[in-house]
C-alpha cells in the first residue's frame, strides 16, 4: 500500500493526457479520449480529487452514464467499465482513472468472458478446463 502512495502523483494534472484529448470537465471529474484506445470512443473518467471514495466512485458512475447513452444513441452496441488499480494490475498511470471501453459486433472473434481475458487463457471458461 505504500508503494502505490509513494509513486501516486500529487494531481491529475501531473498524468501524461492531453488537454487536447478532454472531451469534458466538470466540476469534480474530467474526461479524456484515451491516448492508446483499445476501440473508437475509449474515454478515461478522472477525478480532480481523491480524497475520499466518492471520487473514484463518480468516475464509474459517470462512465456507466456514458456507456449506456452510447448504446442508446447506436455509436456502439455495448462496453466495459474498469479500471487498473496497482502496478500488477496493470496500471501505468498512478492516478486513478476509470475506463470506459465501447465495444462492437465484430472487434474481438469470441467476447465471452469479457474482463476475464485480461489474464491470458482464464477467458474461455465453457471449455471446463476450470474444473477440477
Amino acid at each position: 500500500m505504500k508503494e502505490i502512495e509513494q509513486s501516486r502523483l500529487a494531481s491529475y494534472k501531473d498524468a501524461p493526457w492531453a488537454d487536447e484529448n478532454i472531451v469534458h470537465e466538470g466540476l469534480n471529474v474530467v474526461i479524456y479520449k484515451d491516448g492508446y484506445p483499445v476501440t473508437e470512443g475509449h474515454l478515461l473518467f478522472v477525478p480532480k480529487k481523491v480524497e475520499c471514495r466518492r471520487d473514484i466512485t463518480r468516475c464509474f458512475e459517470i462512465a456507466y452514464e456514458w456507456g449506456v447513452q452510447g448504446v442508446m444513441d447506436y455509436k456502439w452496441t455495448s462496453f466495459n467499465i474498469g479500471i487498473n488499480n496497482g502496478v500488477e494490475a496493470g496500471q501505468s498511470v498512478m492516478w486513478p482513472h476509470v475506463h470506459l471501453i465501447p465495444r462492437r459486433k465484430g472487434d474481438t472473434p469470441y467476447p465471452k468472458g469479457g474482463v476475464r481475458h485480461v489474464i491470458p487463457l482464464k477467458g474461455d471458461y465453457d471449455d471446463g478446463s476450470h474444473r477440477k
